[in-house]
Parts: C-alpha cells; sequence; structure tokens
C-alpha cells in the first residue's frame, strides 16, 4: 500500500521526486517533459486561476450561516470588524503562498511546502489528516448544503426528508469525482461559469442592500459595538469562522505545475480574488443589516434566504438555486486542487504508488481524485460531519501556520532560492503568528474539539513509522498491505 519515500536529498535541502519502476513519470515543472511522458498539461490560465481562488473560498457560508462570527463577537460592528480583519489576514496569507508557489514549482500547496522546509515527517503527518479526515469531511459539508438548497424550491412547504437530501447529495458528489477524472479544461470551464453565478449571486444580495442604505435603513448600525462584549473565548472561535469562510485562497498552489506562467499568474490571481472576496463578503454584510437585525440573524438558518424574502418576494426563489451553484462549484474546485495534494505525496512515496499515476488519453490524476469517493461517502452517511470539522479546524490552521513559518525558515536557510515573487518578511510573521495564537487560544477555549483533533492529527505519527520507515515488515503485513 505505502512504499519507502524516494527521496533524494540535495545539497541545497530541497527534495526531488524519485522514478519507481513501472511508474509514470514526475512531473517536476523544472524538467522538460520527455518524449513518451504522461503529464499533467498547463492548462490553469489566469482566468481559470482566478476562478479556482474565488470558486472554492465562496461557497455555503456566507449565503447561509454568517451568524457565527455575529455569536462570537456580541455585536454588530465588532463581527464586521472581524470580517475585515479575517479578510486582511487571508490577504497576507495568500501572498505568503504566492511567494512559495513561484520559488517552489511544484504542485501540492501545504504538503509541499513543509516537505521542502521541514522534511518527511511533518509533510505525510499533513497528507494524512487530509486524506483520512479533512478533505472527506469538508466536502461531505459543503456537498449536503448543496444538496439541501437544490431540493429548497421542491419543498417549500414542508420539509426535505434527510434521505432525499444525502441521496442527491450522492449523486452530486458521484459528478463532480467524474468531471475532475473526465477532463482539467471542461472542470476548468465549469469552474468559470460557476464562478460568475457565485458573484451574481452575491451582488443580488449587495445591490439590494445599497439600495436600503440610501433609503437611509442604517437603524441597525446604530450603537454597532454596543452589546455583549467579545470575551477571550469567543474570539478565536470568531476567527475560525471567519479564516472558514475565507478559506480556499491555497488552492492555486496545489496545481502549480499545471499553472501557465507561475511567476505571473500565480501572484496576480491570488491578489485579484482576495481583493474580490473581501469586499464582496464585507459588503454582503453589511446588506444583510439593512434589513435583518443582529437578533434575526442570529435566529435564521439560512440569512440569505431570510433577506430575499423581505425584499425581493417570488424571486427570492432564485436564491437557493444560486446557493446550490455556489457548493457545487466550491465542491468542483476543492476536488481539482486537493487530488493534485494526492498526486505529489504518492510522488513522493508517501501515499500508494497508484495514486501518482495519470490517465493515458485524458491526462488526469485519475486514480488521486477516484480515492475520495468512497472516503466521502462513509462521512456523508455516517457521522456528525460539523463536530468533525470543529475537531480538525485548528490542525488546518496549525499546518498553515507551519508553512508560512516554513517560508521565513527558507529565507534563511536557502537565501539564493530564486523568488520571482517577495514579500516584506513582517507579512509571514504576523501571519504564521496569528494563527499559531488562534490555535494556542482554541486549545483554551475550546478543549475537548480541538484535543480530539490533536489527538487525530498525531495519529499520523506512527503511521509513518509503520508504512514509510519500517523496512523489516514481516510477510503477513505486506501481504496484507497488497505487497
Amino acid at each position: 500500500m505505502f512504499r519507502k519515500a524516494a527521496v533524494t536529498t540535495v545539497s541545497n535541502g530541497s527534495y526531488l521526486q524519485g522514478q519507481a519502476n513501472g511508474r509514470l513519470p514526475s512531473m517536476d515543472s523544472r524538467q522538460p517533459a520527455q518524449e513518451g511522458k504522461v503529464v499533467l498539461k498547463k492548462k490553469v490560465t489566469l482566468l481559470r486561476g482566478i476562478s479556482i481562488i474565488i470558486g472554492t473560498i465562496i461557497g455555503a457560508g456566507i449565503f447561509i450561516s454568517p451568524k457565527g462570527i455575529l455569536k462570537n463577537t456580541g455585536s454588530v460592528g465588532m463581527s464586521l470588524t472581524v470580517w475585515t480583519v479575517c479578510g486582511i489576514l487571508s490577504l497576507f496569507g495568500a501572498l505568503c503562498y504566492a511567494e512559495l508557489g513561484t520559488c517552489i514549482k511544484k504542485s501540492g500547496g501545504h504538503y509541499t511546502y513543509i516537505l521542502e522546509a521541514f522534511g518527511p515527517l511533518p509533510a505525510f503527518v499533513r497528507v494524512w489528516v487530509e486524506l483520512l479526515i479533512i478533505r472527506p469531511a469538508a466536502t461531505a459539508v459543503i456537498s449536503l448544503a448543496f444538496g439541501r438548497y437544490i431540493l429548497e424550491p421542491f419543498f417549500m412547504q414542508c420539509e426535505i426528508p434527510e434521505l432525499a437530501i444525502k441521496l442527491i447529495t450522492a449523486v452530486g458528489i458521484t459528478l463532480v469525482m467524474v468531471l475532475n477524472s473526465t477532463s482539467i479544461s471542461w472542470s476548468a470551464r465549469i469552474q468559470i461559469i460557476l464562478t460568475f453565478c457565485k458573484l451574481v449571486a452575491i451582488l443580488i444580495i449587495i445591490v439590494p442592500g445599497v439600495i436600503q442604505l440610501i433609503k437611509g435603513e442604517t437603524q441597525h448600525f446604530q450603537n454597532a459595538f454596543a452589546g455583549n462584549d467579545a470575551s477571550v473565548m469567543g474570539l478565536p472561535l470568531a476567527f475560525y469562522s471567519g479564516m472558514y469562510a475565507y478559506s480556499g485562497w491555497f488552492y492555486l498552489n496545489f496545481v502549480t505545475e499545471e499553472v501557465e506562467n507561475p511567476e505571473k499568474n500565480i501572484p496576480l490571481a491570488i491578489c485579484i480574488s482576495m481583493i474580490i472576496v473581501t469586499v464582496g463578503y464585507v459588503l454582503t454584510n453589511v446588506a444583510y443589516f439593512t434589513t435583518i437585525s443582529a437578533g434575526e440573524l442570529l435566529l435564521s438558518k439560512a440569512v440569505a434566504v431570510t433577506f430575499a424574502e423581505r425584499l425581493m418576494g417570488n424571486f427570492s426563489l432564485a436564491v437557493p438555486i444560486f446557493v446550490a451553484l455556489s457548493c457545487f462549484g466550491s465542491m468542483n474546485g476543492g476536488i481539482f486542487a486537493v487530488s493534485r495534494m494526492f498526486f505529489v505525496a504518492s510522488r513522493e512515496g508517501h501515499l500508494p504508488e497508484i495514486l501518482s499515476m495519470i490517465h493515458v488519453r485524458k491526462h488526469t490524476p485519475l486514480p488521486a481524485v477516484i480515492v475520495l469517493h468512497p472516503l466521502t461517502m462513509i462521512m456523508l452517511f455516517n457521522g456528525d460531519l460539523y463536530s468533525l470539522l470543529n475537531f480538525l479546524s485548528f490542525a488546518r490552521w496549525l499546518f498553515i501556520g507551519l508553512v508560512v513559518a516554513g517560508l521565513i525558515y527558507l529565507r534563511y536557510k536557502r537565501p539564493d532560492m530564486p523568488r520571482p515573487f517577495k514579500v516584506p518578511l513582517f507579512i509571514p510573521a504576523l501571519f504564521s503568528f496569528t494563527c499559531l495564537f488562534m490555535v494556542a487560544l482554541s486549545l483554551y477555549s475550546d478543549p475537548v474539539n480541538t484535543g480530539i483533533g490533536f489527538a487525530i492529527t498525531l495519529t499520523g505519527v506512527p503511521a509513518y513509522y509503520l508504512f514509510i520507515v519500517w523496512d523489516k515488515k514481516p510477510k503477513w503485513f505486506r501481504k496484507l498491505l497488497g505487497k
């Protein structure tokens, strides 16, 4: 199942993928493709890069329930402040990833950068947690929102049956997997269309909100910071909610090897996308408060639907459709990007060898895509998905903080590394400190969930020594692993 990492350490400390017999060749973009090699083609243009980032960031959260931030901040003014600060912090993190993506031209995102900076053990733990828990659970949650809202217009007068939601969700997940297994070009084209739909959906909320402000509907902004004071325990949870809503800015780095002219397009795509998303998110929340009070927002299960019903009448039926399309876009972008992490981890010897293979005719990482399907289905039909994401939200930001700290480390470890795009040092320092500080505070404010997440993450350490380091496995164990 697993094999010892096919990694060669070179004098400057970087890791280069090995070539195992019988495998399709690796994809290091610094090496020209040789005749007969099957590789993932460079089909991600600047527009497609922007659509991947925006299309993955904007999911169901901004339309359904931004009340997590309001609940943990206690006031309208403080919640809008947190939305803005989270956008700025996400931009800082995205700029750090832009530097990493232009100087380390390999796909894989978090995994690749941790491998380059800190070596194979923490990189393996990162991809272990992503494969087993984070990605299947995250895909299941966003796809459940897709299933619920695609059925909403057909069940306006009654509750939607849970089984119907899960069945249509399973169809949606399968469709996304098939799309990403069949054609990179079609997956990217559909992502562009769905990104356009997301932006239209946001404008449907922002424009009426601006009209309300012009009419003088500002009563909910009076004494905006009055209310329950934000507590030390509530703020990290509020930032978690905000950073989760913005999460997705790092997905273009998962497909670096498929980006045309990455030195130019990665920084441009990241900066353009983050400015659009941050402005859109803040204005959307302002629009909500022109019509809905803080108390009403906390009671609403779907804020965008409540907002639309009050201002748009029958046109509000379009909102669930736009939310469903938004969720489908997030599913598509997430699968497209994260499958490349598994592809690269397999290429480095940290996952089963089959995951590094490419379809000969379609040029898609077919095994790395479909490996998520059974795991996601298990998450969909079993377990409390939202609790599971709470367990592991701290792990995501722990490793992202570690990646950005690795950028600082690489500045000193490898000062001669070419850096076409370089950020001021205070940006990675501030961002990594914020991530690690949020993780530490969350251990204090929510010790049970974060403690469980920490324990699940630690299982990657014995797994690394069992599957990767241990060479003298008994025959029965090798047979069990399929060797």
